[in-house]
This record gives C-alpha cells, sequence and structure tokens, in this order.
C-alpha cells in the first residue's frame, strides 16, 4: 500500500463533513498523476468484505468453465459483478444459440458488487434537486422512477426465484440530523411533488421529537420513509450466474483482460487480449464498472475510479435480538454529506457503514495524496473514517455508548471498494463511440443496486437493435458521442466538481 495512514483523522466540529476536506477529484488530463489513477484489479492484498469472507469456499469462486480458455466466442463481457453477470443472463435469453464468455481478473463478483454495503436502496425524493438542475425536470422524473422499478425488479426476481440473498424489505429511514440538512431535504422533496413525482408510498415526519422516536437518532429533525431492500449481493449474483453456466456460459476467473483490439483475422470483429491468451468475438461488453478507463482509455474523464470504506460493527450489547435496528437508514449531514447503515434485519448479526460521511473527507484527501490508490481496494481501517463511525453512534443512539461490549471490537472490520465515479453522476450505457460492437454499462457512481438491474437488460436490448425509448430507461444514462465531448470538454476546464 503506498504511503502511510495519518495516526489521527480529525473530524470537523459537531461530527459534520467538512466539505473543504474533500478535494475535487475532476483534474485536467495534462495533470502529472492522471495516469496513475486508473488500473486494473489488484492481483494481491485486496480487502475482504463481510460479503467476500462469508463466501470462499463457495465453488463459484474461483470457478473456470473449461479448463482453457476459449479462442473465440460470439460475446465477451468483461467483468462477472451484477452488470456482468446479468448481461450474460439476458444476452442468453436474446441469443440462445451464441457462445458467451465472461472474464473476471479475481475471483468471482470480487468487485464494488461484492464490497458494496448491500442497499438496494430507490432515491425516492432526495436526488430530484440535484437531477432537476443538471438534466431537467423530465429527466429528473425519470431518474427517480427508473430507480424505483429496479428495486421493484430485484425483489420480484428474488422472490419468484427463490434466491438466498438474506432479502430485508422494509422501510428505508433518510434522517436529517443537522437544520441545513432538513432545510435541503425539505426542499428536494417539495420539488419532486410539485413536479408530479408520487410520494404517495413515502411516510414524513418534521416533528423532531418524533422523528427521532422513529429512528432512534438522537438528533433527528425529520424522518423520511419508504419501502427498500437490504441484500447479500455476492449471492443474488452467484445464484444468477449459476443459471447462466448451466444454460451454456463459460465463466473464467482469475482472467485479466490487457487490451481489445481490432482482430487480425476477420474483419469486424474484436480480440480480446488476456493474460491466459486471447479471444476472437464479435462483441464485447465492458462490465468493469471503475476499472472500465484504464481498458479503454477513451473513458478516462468520464469514468474514475476512487476508493471507498465501509465499516462493519457487530451489534452491541442492547443492540441484538428484540433491540436492533430495525430499518436501513441515510442519515443527512451538512453539506450533502450522508451516512448509510445496513441493519442486515433478516439475520441481525452486524451493522454496515457506508456513505460519505464524516471521516471520508480525509481518507479522500489521504487518495488525493497518493492517486496511484484510486484503484486499490486493499485500503482498510482509515482512522477517521472509523472514528467517525464511533462517534455518530455513540452519540445518536442511546445506550451505545454504555454497551459493555468492547469499542475496539465494535468497529475493528473494515474494507474498501471501488466506485465508479460518472462525471456527470448517471451510468454510462450504450455502443462505445467509434468502436462499433463494444459495448459499456458502467460508471454506477456508488449507487449501482438501484439502477443495474434495468441497465444491464436495456444494454443487451440496444446490443439487440431495439430503439433507444424502448429500452425505458432516461435519456441522459445513453453512451452518445455528444455526452462524452461535452464532459470531457468540462472536465478538461476543471468546471465539473467531484459529486461523491
Amino acid at each position: 500500500m503506498a504511503g502511510s495512514w495519518p495516526e489521527t483523522g480529525p473530524l470537523s466540529s459537531g461530527g459534520k463533513a467538512d466539505s473543504t476536506a474533500i478535494p475535487d477529484l475532476v483534474e485536467r488530463e495534462s495533470n502529472s498523476d492522471w495516469a496513475k489513477r486508473y488500473g486494473f484489479p489488484k492481483k494481491g492484498g485486496y480487502s475482504l468484505s463481510y460479503w467476500l469472507r462469508g463466501v470462499q469456499n463457495d465453488p463459484l469462486f474461483n470457478h473456470r468453465t473449461t479448463a482453457e480458455l476459449p479462442a473465440s466466442a460470439d460475446i465477451v463481457i468483461i467483468g462477472s459483478g451484477m452488470t456482468g453477470t446479468l448481461a450474460a443472463k439476458h444476452c442468453l435469453a436474446t441469443w440462445p444459440d451464441k457462445r458467451v464468455i465472461v472474464l473476471e481478473a479475481r475471483e468471482f463478483c470480487s468487485g464494488a458488487t461484492g464490497r458494496n454495503a448491500g442497499h438496494c436502496k430507490p432515491d425516492q425524493w432526495r436526488g430530484f434537486r440535484e437531477y432537476e438542475r443538471l438534466f431537467g425536470t423530465e429527466q429528473a422524473l425519470k431518474i427517480l422512477q427508473n430507480e424505483q422499478q429496479t428495486w421493484s425488479d430485484v425483489v420480484k426476481y428474488v422472490r419468484e426465484n427463490d434466491v438466498d440473498c438474506d432479502l430485508w424489505v422494509g422501510d428505508t429511514l433518510d434522517v436529517p440530523v443537522t437544520s441545513q440538512a432538513a432545510h435541503v431535504a425539505k426542499d428536494s422533496f417539495e420539488r419532486y411533488k410539485a413536479a408530479g413525482g408520487n410520494v404517495d408510498h413515502i411516510k414524513v415526519t418534521h416533528n423532531p421529537r418524533e422523528a427521532s422516536k422513529i429512528s432512534r437518532i438522537k438528533d433527528a429533525k425529520a424522518c423520511y420513509a419508504w419501502p427498500a431492500s437490504t441484500l447479500y449481493p455476492w449471492k443474488l449474483a452467484a445464484h444468477v450466474m449459476r443459471e447462466n453456466i448451466s444454460k451454456g456460459v463459460n465463466l473464467q476467473t482469475h482472467t485479466t483482460v490487457t487490451k481489445v483490439k481490432s482482430s487480425s483475422q476477420r474483419s469486424k470483429r474484436w480480440t480480446v487480449v488476456c493474460d491466459r491468451g486471447e479471444i476472437d468475438c464479435l462483441q464485447v461488453i465492458h462490465a468493469t464498472n471503475a476499472y472500465s478507463s484504464a481498458l479503454e482509455p477513451s473513458l478516462r474523464g468520464v469514468i474514475k475510479p476512487i476508493p471507498h470504506i465501509c465499516n462493519q460493527s457487530i451489534l452491541p450489547v442492547g443492540f441484538d435480538g428484540a433491540s436492533a435496528l430495525q430499518n436501513s437508514y441515510g442519515v443527512l449531514l451538512a453539506d450533502g454529506a450522508l451516512i448509510t447503515i445496513n441493519h442486515r434485519g433478516t439475520v441481525n448479526d452486524a451493522n454496515l457503514f457506508g456513505g460519505s460521511g464524516p471521516g471520508q473527507g480525509e481518507f479522500l484527501k489521504w487518495v488525493e495524496e497518493h492517486p496511484e490508490t484510486c484503484a486499490d481496494d486493499g485500503l482498510k481501517s482509515f482512522p477517521s473514517v472509523t472514528k467517525a463511525v464511533q462517534k455518530f453512534t455513540e452519540s445518536q443512539f442511546s445506550g451505545w455508548k454504555n454497551s459493555s461490549t468492547d469499542p475496539k471490537e465494535l468497529y475493528e472490520d473494515s474494507w474498501s471498494g471501488i466506485i465508479g465515479l460518472s462525471a456527470d453522476g448517471v451510468p454510462w450505457v450504450g455502443e462505445l463511440p467509434g468502436l462499433p460492437g463494444q459495448w459499456i454499462c458502467a460508471g454506477h457512481h456508488g449507487h449501482g443496486m438501484a439502477r443495474i438491474f434495468t441497465a444491464a437488460p436495456a444494454l443487451v436490448k440496444l446490443m439487440n437493435g431495439t430503439p433507444w425509448a424502448e429500452t425505458q430507461i432516461p435519456d441522459v444514462f445513453q453512451m452518445t458521442p455528444s455526452r462524452v465531448k461535452g464532459l470531457k470538454q468540462l472536465v478538461e476546464t476543471g468546471r465539473i466538481p467531484s459529486r461523491l
């Protein structure tokens, strides 16, 4: 690991995120550190998430359908996370006789899907104000409607296929804990409602005492509740992939793709160059999210990798059994900062903390000083992040601090994953400009579980000639030359701030 952790991770006063500590991670391509920011999946020394620790002995983890790498295929999918796995599923459904190969640089689903905080939480109002500013009212509404559809599709698939993935369905709570956060939340909610957004399923209270009672958070200023889910994302992807393999998909783990080039054998075909050989194919799907720009340089500046740390807390005495947290959370702080909490509702064995809360700013500042760590998911236990989680839980959940559980034991586990930041905050779906036959679904901006279950099927529809309008995903997700060019110009002039 490059560099070293600072001995302390300072928090700003009142537990708020220090916005001045969060660097602008979008820089000019002329910066000498630019190339360091892009890298392939780390081969060794990576951290193990809560999810990955639980499946080390699963046969799928290191699966290779054939001992040798096939020399040719119809479709090669790069990446075996949720995007690649679902893309393979829908390719089989569309073209049952095509040869589909899924390549994974490390173990199956060991990237972002296997490292996230386990939420499938559709944004139902909170992001509306910013999306409306960026894309207009119609597209802002479509983005949130798409998230609701994605969540519904996930729940439906899990239930209809009896997927063993710890699915919990219940109320997620968004809880602003500062006056500023409460004002911003209310403004976005009212704007969404006035624009015609559906809020019938959202329960709202602006009474701090009532909000605190519902959420158990001491400084709650309001509370917004609506249906969402948590789940074991690796197990969901594994269920889909096992079905894929039974229908003919060839999965090759521990196979790093280093380049995609024009085939020297036949026109209008591609050669996927791997560390184990080469595959000649007709179409390629880039499902590598944060690693997309390492493989395809034209994406640099529009999809960028950035590490993010999640913390696992065991259940302290008094917060287990019937007294355990009953909801998932988005704790809204000043300046747009956020702490997410996955309470593992179906098993109640841990609480998982993520988001862009206090402490993450200091971590991102450190990453800024060590750009070679942007694609390094071996990072963990950053002091300011862990201290921020501890400070929040002990100050906001009554009885947590007084638990007899050793604080070191409570917060000792953490891991990192690599987020694929999109320059405008929304995914890239479609054919790569100037590269006919190469397709992409990436740049999920840390929100993939609320987008991929509709975005990946939409990509396969496009591959089959379906017009964009019939994919039913927002227009602003579309990969177009004009979108790429426009955003690169903004990036190069430094006019796009980080939207993490």
